[in-house]
């Protein structure tokens, strides 16, 4: 894994808020510090808990929270990153018998970084998701249970433009930039297991930037398993640097 970078404390709030605005849950709800999403999908981002900064987080909101998240019908999950601030949090976790899984990586970069990744930004975008784009989330190589879940997520963002490149009503490749607290964001990139390699995940970052750019936003973020080490390397071609590492917290 690539050394992290310190970043502003203000950065922690509006990367979280811009998060749960494209990977949109059903519903949410905020305990202060603390932003809940309530969704009976698969993609934990869409149904965890987690704080808007990274220090003075107070463990008492436990018990709230669980008691938000049963009453909702759902196993409460929380999403800390492995930083000391939150080390009462986390050790208040344990106590309960929660335990922790699947290491993600939260990287930024600037958006003229990341238009230099491709020299191609030929990539198709829409402001509405579409069949095109749904079949390759929901392709080859992907669980097709977690897929819908992440179609519906994704769809529901409240500002996203949907990429996607590949040959007449067929795609090869896709990703959602999302835009919101002043943050693009990078979500669902999925390249089918037959094409990769060839590139087309850089040229959707590329598009993916220029649309940022013309827009005036300059910041851009994404979330990745610390374990993907294949777009890990991409992404640092496009200028992410690595600002947290965050673990699910999951009750049972």
């Amino acid at each position: 894994m690539s050394e992290l970078h310190a970043v502003p404390p203000e950065w922690v709030e509006s990367i979280e808020r811009a998060t749960l605005d494209a990977v949109t849950p059903e519903a949410h709800a905020e305990v202060p510090p603390w932003l809940l999403g309530f969704d009976p999908g698969s993609v934990r981002r869409a149904h965890s808990a987690v704080p808007l900064r990274h220090d003075q987080v107070d463990p008492a909101a436990i018990d709230e929270i669980e008691a938000r998240y049963r009453a909702a019908g759902l196993v409460p999950t929380f999403r800390l990153a492995d930083v000391p601030g939150l080390d009462p949090v986390r050790a208040a976790l344990a106590a309960r018998a929660y335990a922790s899984e699947q290491p993600t990586l939260v990287m930024t970069s600037e958006v003229s970084a990341m238009r230099e990744v491709s020299q191609r930004a030929d990539a198709s975008l829409r402001d509405q998701p579409d069949q095109r784009w749904a079949r390759v989330v929901a392709g080859e190589g992907f669980d097709p249970v977690d897929a819908a879940h992440r179609v519906r997520a994704l769809s529901r963002a409240t500002d996203a433009l949907y990429a996607s490149i590949g040959e007449g009503d067929d795609a090869a490749a896709v990703g959602v930039l999302a835009f919101a607290h002043d943050w693009a964001s990078v979500h669902g990139m999925r390249t089918l297991a037959s094409r990769r390699g060839e590139g087309m995940a850089a040229r959707i970052l590329a598009t993916m930037a220029l649309a940022a750019q013309q827009r005036g936003v300059k910041r851009v973020f994404l979330q990745v398993d610390q374990s993907n080490e294949g777009a890990q390397r991409l992404y640092r071609r496009a200028g992410f640097r690595s600002a947290w590492v965050y673990r699910y917290w999951r009750w049972g």
